[in-house]
C-alpha cells in the first residue's frame, strides 16, 4: 500500500493540533464538560447599533474571516449587519464594535457564470459581484460560518486559524465553478487604493492590497491556494482614477475557473501577513499545512472553548448564560495578532521589524477598553497581558509615544486623551511582570508631555480651556488628568516623588471644570470664565461642544481617579448622591445634532457609551452600595438581551461586553489603574473562574435571584470580609469569594466611612 506522507503529516499535524486543546480544555479543576462555544450567539450585537463582527476567527487571531455585505454605511463598519441580504464576498479582516469603518480586506466570492465590473452608485465596483442569501441558511458559532448564496447556487463554509482563513466552496454538479478574488473591496471611507494579484502556478495565488482608508497607511499580503488546479483565469484593472497626473486608485480582479466535476468541492487556503508574500506563506505553512476542513473547524472551536471555559457560570436562567458568555466571546476578538510566525511585523513606522518573543498585536480601541476590557484581561487572561503591554511599548518606540486608537500600524489618534498611559499603568500598578519597567515608565512620561491633541494646554494652564480648544475641550481635559493619575501612581511606587507631585496636581484638571452653582463640569475659558450664554446640561452636538459623544449630564461624573475628591465639590455625600439619583431619572432634548453614540439611555445615564460605565459604582465610595445594586441589575436585565440588537450601543472592540461580564461577576474596577474592584450585585449563583498558575477564584451568592439583589455580607475564603470592595491583589490569589443576598438593603454592609472604598491621592 502506498502512503502519501505528506498528505499523512498533514492529517497527523492537525489531529495533534486538537487532541492537545482538547486536553488543555479540560485540565482545570471542575471545569464543565460541556462546550462553552454552545451557548454563544454570535447574532447577538449584529443590529441596532452593535456593530459586532460576525463570521470565523480564533481568539485575538489576525484573521477574521467573514461575509461582507453589499451596503455600507455606519451600521456597516463590520461588514455586516443583520437587516441585510447581500453578500459581495468574504474578507480575511474585519472590526468588531466599531464607530468606524475600515479593513474588509481581500475579499474571495464562489460564483457561476459571468459577472462584470462597472461603477456602482456609491463610487466602488459592485457590478453584480454579489448575492442574495436567505438567513435561514445561515450557520455560525465561534469559528465557523456557513451560508448559501441564491444566485449562484454555492453553499460556503469558512473556519481559520490565527493567520489563515480556511474556505470551502459546494457548487452544483457538473457546474463550472468559479471563485473571484476582489482586492477592490474594503469597508468604510477609503482614498487612495492598490491590489496586485499573481498567479503563481495553477493553484497558487498571490498579491497584496494597498489602501488609506481610517488607518492610512495600510498594507497586508496575502497567499491563496486551492485544492483543484485552475483551469482557466483572467485578471482585471478597472480604470485608474486621476487626480491630476497622479493615480489614486487601482483596483484589482482576479476569476479563476475549474473543471466542472461530479464531486464539486473547492477548497481555498488564505494565509495574510502584515510585511510579506513570504511570510504569508510561511504562516500557511506553519498554522494549515494540510486540507481537513472538519478538523480545522473543530480546533477553532476548542480554542474558543479553552478561553471560555476560563469562566465556568452556574444559573439556571439559560438566556443570562447566552448572554454572559457571548459578551466573554466578544471581549476576544480584538486586540488581535499583528505579526508573523517568524516573529516579523510592520512597525508604526511602517518598517518591517523582528520579535525576539511574543506576539505583536494591533487594534488598541483604548479610550474604549481601557476601563473594563482591559481590567478583566488582567484577571482571566494575565499571561496574555506582557505581550499586549510589549506591544505598546514598540509603537511608542516606533512613534514616539504610546498608542491612542492604534489599527494595523497606524496611529489613527481617534478619541480623546492618552489612554495607553492608563493600560499600561494599570499592568505595572498591578504587577504584570514580563515587560521592561523602565521602559514603561519612560513612555509614559514622554506620551504625558507631548504637544498635541490639546495636551499643550493642559500642560500650561492646568486644564484645557475652550477659546484655546475649540471642541471637546472638557472631555480630553477630563481623560488627560485620568491618565495623569494613572501615571502618577506609578511614580509614586518608583518612588519619583518630583514626577508625583507634577502628575496629580495635573490629575486635579476636574476641579477647573466644576461649576459649584450648577455642579456640572463646564467648558471654562483661558482665563477662569465659564462658557457665556444659556448653559443646557442636556445639549449636545457632535464634535462641535465641549464633551465627546456626551453632554454635560453624562460628562460631570468623569472623575473615576479621585471619587472621594470630586464628592467634596458638592458639598458632601448628601448632595452628591442627589445629583447622582437625579442622573438617572431626568430627561431633556440632547438636541437634533447629538451623537448617536449617546444611546442606552437611563434618565441621562448613557450606557450606550464608554464615558457611563464606572458611574453606577460611584454610589459605593458615598456609603449606597444598594444603590449599585439596583442599577447594575437593571442595566444587566435591559442594556442586554439575547436579540440581534442586543446592546445598548457600539461593541467598541469588547468594552461593552465587558461591562457585562465584570458586573455579572459582581464586581468592577472604577479606578482607571491598578484596582480595586467595587461590589455590585452578583448575577449568577456560582462562578468558577481559572485566573492562572494553576489557581481559580469561586464566586458564590447563596440565596441568590432577581428579587434577591443586595449583598448583605461577604466571605473571603470562610472569613468575614466587610469592605464593600476587594483589591486586585486578593482577587488573583484565589479561593472562594461568597456573597449572601437578600431583598432588601443592608443597613451595614459597605456603609461604614472604613468599609467604603476611598480614592488614592
Amino acid at each position: 500500500m502506498m502512503i502519501d506522507l505528506r498528505s499523512f503529516s498533514s492529517k497527523l499535524f492537525a489531529y495533534c493540533n486538537v487532541l492537545m486543546l482538547f486536553i488543555s480544555c479540560n485540565m482545570g479543576e471542575n471545569i464543565d464538560q460541556r462546550r462553552f462555544t454552545d451557548y454563544v450567539d454570535p447574532y447577538i450585537g449584529t443590529g441596532g447599533h452593535g456593530h459586532v463582527f460576525l463570521g470565523a476567527n480564533v481568539p485575538y487571531g489576525a484573521v477574521q474571516l467573514g461575509p461582507s455585505n453589499l451596503s455600507d454605511g455606519w451600521d456597516w463598519v463590520s461588514g455586516y449587519h443583520i437587516s441585510d441580504s447581500t453578500i459581495i464576498g468574504f474578507a480575511h479582516q474585519h472590526l468588531s464594535g466599531t464607530g468606524i469603518g475600515d479593513l474588509g480586506d481581500v475579499v474571495l466570492l464562489p460564483f457561476t457564470g459571468d459577472v462584470t465590473f462597472r461603477r456602482g452608485e456609491h463610487g466602488h465596483e459592485d457590478s453584480g459581484a454579489y448575492s442574495l442569501f436567505n438567513r435561514d441558511t445561515e450557520r455560525v458559532r465561534p469559528g465557523y460560518y456557513a451560508v448559501h448564496l441564491n444566485r449562484f447556487d454555492v453553499d460556503v463554509e469558512l473556519t481559520a486559524t490565527s493567520r489563515v482563513g480556511f474556505h470551502k466552496y459546494s457548487y452544483k454538479d457538473n457546474e463550472v465553478p468559479k471563485v473571484l478574488i476582489n482586492l477592490d473591496a474594503g469597508i468604510g471611507w477609503e482614498g487612495k487604493k492598490e491590489g496586485h494579484l499573481v498567479v503563481e502556478n495553477d493553484t497558487v495565488v498571490s498579491g497584496y492590497r494597498y489602501s488609506m482608508g481610517w488607518a492610512k497607511n495600510q498594507k497586508i499580503y496575502f497567499t491563496a491556494t486551492f485544492s483543484r488546479p485552475i483551469a482557466g483565469y483572467r485578471l482585471a484593472d478597472s480604470t485608474a482614477v486621476k487626480e491630476g497626473n497622479e493615480i489614486t486608485a487601482r483596483r484589482t480582479y482576479g476569476e479563476f475557473a475549474f473543471a466542472a466535476q461530479d464531486e464539486q468541492d473547492i477548497l481555498v487556503k488564505v494565509a495574510i501577513s502584515p510585511v510579506s508574500v513570504a511570510n504569508a506563506k510561511l504562516n500557511m505553512q506553519a498554522e494549515l499545512p494540510g486540507w481537513d476542513f472538519v478538523q480545522v473547524k473543530e480546533a477553532a472551536d476548542l480554542a474558543w472553548n479553552k478561553e471560555l471555559a476560563k469562566v465556568n457560570i452556574e444559573t439556571s436562567d439559560s438566556i443570562a448564560k447566552k448572554v454572559f458568555y457571548t459578551a466573554l466571546y466578544h471581549t476576544m476578538i480584538a486586540p488581535s495578532t499583528f505579526s508573523d510566525v517568524n516573529g516579523e511585523y510592520m512597525g508604526s513606522d511602517f518598517k518591517p521589524h523582528k520579535l525576539t518573543s511574543g506576539e505583536n498585536y494591533t487594534t488598541f480601541s483604548l479610550w474604549d477598553t481601557y476601563r473594563a476590557a482591559h481590567p478583566l484581561m488582567s484577571i482571566i487572561h494575565r499571561d496574555r497581558v506582557p505581550d499586549m503591554i510589549n506591544s505598546m511599548l514598540r509603537i511608542y518606540q516606533e512613534q514616539g509615544k504610546l498608542p491612542v486608537w492604534h489599527l494595523v500600524g497606524n496611529e489613527t489618534d481617534c478619541m480623546v486623551g492618552n489612554p495607553g498611559i492608563i493600560v499600561v499603568a494599570d499592568a505595572y500598578l498591578k504587577g504584570v511582570g514580563g515587560f521592561d519597567k523602565d521602559l514603561a515608565y519612560e513612555a509614559m512620561k514622554v506620551s504625558a508631555m507631548k504637544d498635541d491633541r490639546g495636551l499643550n494646554w493642559h500642560k500650561q494652564y492646568g486644564y484645557v480651556p475652550y477659546d484655546k480648544e475649540e471642541v471637546e475641550s472638557v472631555a480630553k481635559g477630563l481623560e488627560f488628568a485620568i491618565a495623569d493619575w494613572c501615571l502618577a501612581q506609578v511614580a509614586k511606587l518608583r518612588g519619583e516623588q518630583e514626577d508625583y507631585a507634577y502628575f496629580i496636581k495635573r490629575s486635579d484638571a476636574y476641579q477647573y471644570y466644576f461649576d459649584k452653582d450648577l455642579q456640572f463640569l463646564r467648558g471654562v475659558d483661558s482665563k477662569g470664565n465659564f462658557r457665556p450664554g444659556v448653559f443646557d446640561p442636556f445639549h449636545s452636538a457632535h464634535l462641535a461642544n465641549d464633551y465627546t459623544e456626551g453632554n454635560a449630564w453624562q460628562y460631570t461624573w468623569l472623575v473615576p481617579h479621585d471619587v472621594n475628591g470630586f464628592m467634596g465639590l458638592f458639598g458632601g455625600e448628601d448632595k452628591f448622591i442627589t445629583k447622582l439619583d437625579s442622573l438617572f431619572v431626568v430627561e431633556g432634548d440632547l438636541g437634533e445634532h447629538a451623537s448617536p453614540d449617546i444611546s442606552g439611555l437611563i434618565g441621562q445615564y448613557a450606557h450606550g457609551n464608554e464615558p457611563s460605565h464606572h458611574v453606577i459604582y460611584m454610589y459605593a465610595y458615598a456609603g449606597q452600595p444598594w444603590k449599585v445594586a439596583d442599577r447594575v441589575r437593571e442595566t444587566l436585565a435591559t442594556m442586554y438581551t439575547d436579540k440581534p440588537d442586543g446592546l445598548s450601543g457600539n461593541e467598541d472592540v469588547g468594552q461593552m461586553s465587558a461591562w457585562y461580564v465584570l458586573s455579572s461577576l459582581g464586581f468592577y474596577q472604577v479606578s482607571p489603574a491598578g484596582g480595586p474592584f467595587i461590589f455590585g450585585s452578583p448575577l449568577f449563583d456560582k462562578v468558577t473562574m481559572t485566573i492562572g498558575e494553576g489557581k481559580t477564584l469561586a464566586l458564590i451568592a447563596h440565596n441568590n435571584s432577581k428579587e434577591n439583589k443586595y449583598i448583605q455580607q461577604v466571605r473571603l475564603n470562610g472569613k468575614p470580609y466587610v469592605q464593600s470592595y476587594i483589591a486586585y491583589e486578593d482577587l488573583m490569589k484565589g479561593g472562594k469569594l461568597e456573597f449572601d443576598m437578600g431583598d432588601k438593603p443592608s443597613d451595614t454592609f459597605g456603609v461604614k466611612m472604613e468599609n467604603r472604598p476611598q480614592s488614592v491621592r
